[in-house]
Formats: C-alpha cells, sequence, structure tokens
C-alpha cells in the first residue's frame, strides 16, 4: 500500500506537466506595422526654427520661437522702444506647430471677445507652407465668429486664410 500511494503522486505530476502547454514561439512582427506614417513638412522645416522674429509688414509684431524638433512655438511678445522685449505671459497670443504627415501644422491661439464683450479664447488654424534662412511663410485665418457662449458661430463667413511673412532676427532700427 505504501508503494501505492508514492506512484500515484508521482503519477498525477507527470500528467499535470504533460499537460501543460509548452513555451509559444516568439512572435514576429510585421516590419510596417510599428512605424510611424513619414513627416512631410515644405522644404527647411525640418530644421530647428527656433530664434527671435518679426513680422515682414509690421516690425512691433515680435516673435520668440522654441522648437523641440517637433513642434515649434512661437509666443508674440511687445517690443519696446530701447529695441528689448517683454516677456510672454500665459495670456498672450501664440502660435504651435507640430511637424505632422499632414505638414507642419498647428494653430494661432489668442483671446477674442463676444459681441457683449466677454473674453473668449479662440483658436486659428494655421500652417507653415515655407521654412527658409530668413524666415517663415504661415497661412493662418484672418478671422473668426464666436458666440455668446464663446464658442464658434455657426452662421457666418468662412474663414480667409492669409500668408504671413516672419523674418529672422529683430528688426532694423530704421524700420
Amino acid at each position: 500500500m505504501h508503494r501505492a500511494l508514492v506512484t500515484l503522486p508521482l503519477g498525477l505530476c507527470v500528467l499535470s506537466l504533460a499537460a501543460c502547454p509548452g513555451k509559444a514561439p516568439p512572435r514576429v512582427e510585421a516590419a510596417t506595422s510599428a512605424r510611424p506614417p513619414p513627416i512631410h513638412v515644405p522644404p527647411g522645416c525640418e530644421k530647428d526654427q527656433s530664434g527671435d522674429y518679426h513680422h515682414a509688414q509690421n516690425p512691433a509684431f515680435r516673435y520668440l520661437g522654441q522648437d523641440d524638433g517637433r513642434t515649434l512655438s512661437l509666443a508674440v511678445v511687445r517690443a519696446w522702444a530701447d529695441g528689448g522685449v517683454e516677456s510672454p505671459d500665459a495670456g498672450s497670443v501664440g502660435i504651435v506647430l507640430t511637424r505632422t504627415p499632414e505638414g507642419f501644422v498647428g494653430e494661432t491661439r489668442a483671446t477674442g471677445f463676444s459681441a457683449s464683450g466677454t473674453p473668449c479664447p479662440v483658436a486659428f488654424p494655421t500652417e507653415a507652407v515655407a521654412c527658409t534662412d530668413a524666415g517663415l511663410t504661415l497661412r493662418a485665418a484672418s478671422s473668426t465668429s464666436i458666440d455668446e457662449g464663446c464658442r464658434p458661430a455657426t452662421a457666418g463667413p468662412a474663414p480667409v486664410r492669409q500668408e504671413q511673412v516672419l523674418l529672422r532676427g529683430v528688426p532694423d532700427a530704421g524700420r
């Protein structure tokens, strides 16, 4: 009887090990499934666009650009008569563009006002259409309509997009 008790647990162990599934072979991932889509930006826009800029038509509009390789943020700053600039604050106008498969796209963020004068955050679609050593050419909506609840208006004309040229560096003193 003692011998039967020893072989019974041993037999159960062997049966339970035989019932366990073996190791599965390693999975082979498809070569294209993990790759992100390619980024499509205008020539020159893949370079670092950090730096100081000013508007080509109105040099009083100055911009401080920070580029991390994926996203370019341009903060609008106030220029002082002595040539210095005010540091941007959280409420200032800003442009944020991201390098994507659809282009170097994003938005201009600002504060607008409803018909009753209520301040509202607004965003204008914006894209970089050219990047050169001289500066950036952006295409952005020039206006938008908002309702009393600070939501985009459902009626009214479609926004018109205009090109804006931002030149690198600080403007010449003679401008």
